[in-house]
């Protein structure tokens, strides 16, 4: 009955020693993925800012300016890439909405964001877009890939339509979680008018004509957690500005359109943190928890299953009549 129960342990400790690599190397690059339904809404303050007073045609210092960022996933969408694409693919339809402190909009800049599920590489496909323009994404928007390394990555720019570094610097504690922090600079860098702007009956091909044009730069931070590879907090220092700003009868050749240190609202952070946690621990789970856990079952049972071979092969020691 020894050897039975031996030749028992010894099987599922081979199954679950072989279960430990597939779990983590097998199924979590083909489980772990974006969800195409996702909703987040983000909402970020510039407090204070400078912007420009569209009715005065100068800038001045402002209370604040609040940026509401939205990503939705859409479904059919996704769908119809993935027939043609063969792979999971995430399609989220973004907006920047920028508002001033009297609520008036400054700017509404739509994206489309097309990305792998697993991955989250740019997949090129129709619809691919920034404020109504074709793009071809070459590097990582909004989110970090899962399981994200200490390296620099590419990083695409909405405003200038390009991929620029973001650098990896360093290893920091954001609210209990440990992250990784990178930046990007863009430099100054002209940049299309937005399709919408503030002022009723202006457009922004209307504006190209006279000459005018906008510039714009930008130090972009974010803390990300390394194994969702979400963005807990988000900062930028943003410089907008209007050059040739004479032709449409303002004082100065450059204006300041919009200057200002962009944070995430405080109510914000902690929910993306608390969110966070909890996927967190769904990718641990694949990725260390149970691979680990498995493996220890599986030397475990190696163990017991050796000890009752060994006691099954031990001479029984002979009874005296």
């Amino acid at each position: 009955m020894r050897r039975r129960a031996g030749l028992v342990l010894l099987a599922f400790a081979v199954f679950f020693a072989a279960l430990s690599p597939l779990l983590r190397w097998h199924a979590f690059p083909r489980l772990a993925k974006v969800p195409p339904n996702q909703y987040q809404e983000v909402v970020l303050e510039a407090k204070p800012a400078t912007l420009l007073d569209y009715t005065t045609l100068k800038a001045k210092e402002v209370e604040k300016v609040t940026i509401v960022q939205t990503l939705k996933g859409n479904v059919e969408e996704s769908e119809k890439i993935e027939r043609s694409a063969g792979r999971d693919v995430v399609v989220w339809d973004a907006l920047s909405y920028i508002q001033g402190p009297d609520g008036k909009m400054v700017s509404a800049i739509p994206e489309r964001y097309i990305f792998d599920a697993h991955t989250q590489a740019p997949v090129n496909a129709t619809g691919e877009m920034v404020d109504g323009d074709p793009v071809r994404r070459t590097g990582i928007e909004f989110k970090w890939p899962f399981l994200t390394e200490k390296r620099d990555y590419e990083y695409f720019d909405a405003q200038s339509r390009t991929t620029a570094p973001i650098h990896y610097r360093g290893t920091r504690t954001f609210r209990g979680l440990e992250v990784y922090y990178f930046e990007q600079t863009i430099p100054w860098t002209k940049v299309p008018m937005p399709k919408k702007m503030p002022i009723e009956g202006v457009t922004a091909e209307q504006i190209a004509q006279t000459g005018m044009t906008r510039w714009y730069t930008t130090q972009r931070m974010f803390w990300v957690e390394p194994v969702t590879g979400a963005p807990v907090n988000g900062e930028e220092i943003h410089r907008e500005e209007l050059r040739n700003a004479k032709k449409m009868g303002m004082s100065e050749d450059t204006v300041t359109a919009f200057s200002g240190h962009v944070k995430m609202r405080e109510d914000y952070i902690v929910d993306t943190v608390e969110l966070v946690k909890s996927q967190r621990v769904l990718v641990l789970l694949l990725t260390s928890y149970l691979p680990w856990g498995f493996l220890g079952l599986g030397i475990g049972l190696l163990a017991l299953a050796l000890w009752l071979e060994t006691r099954s092969r031990t001479p029984r020691s002979p009874t005296s009549a």
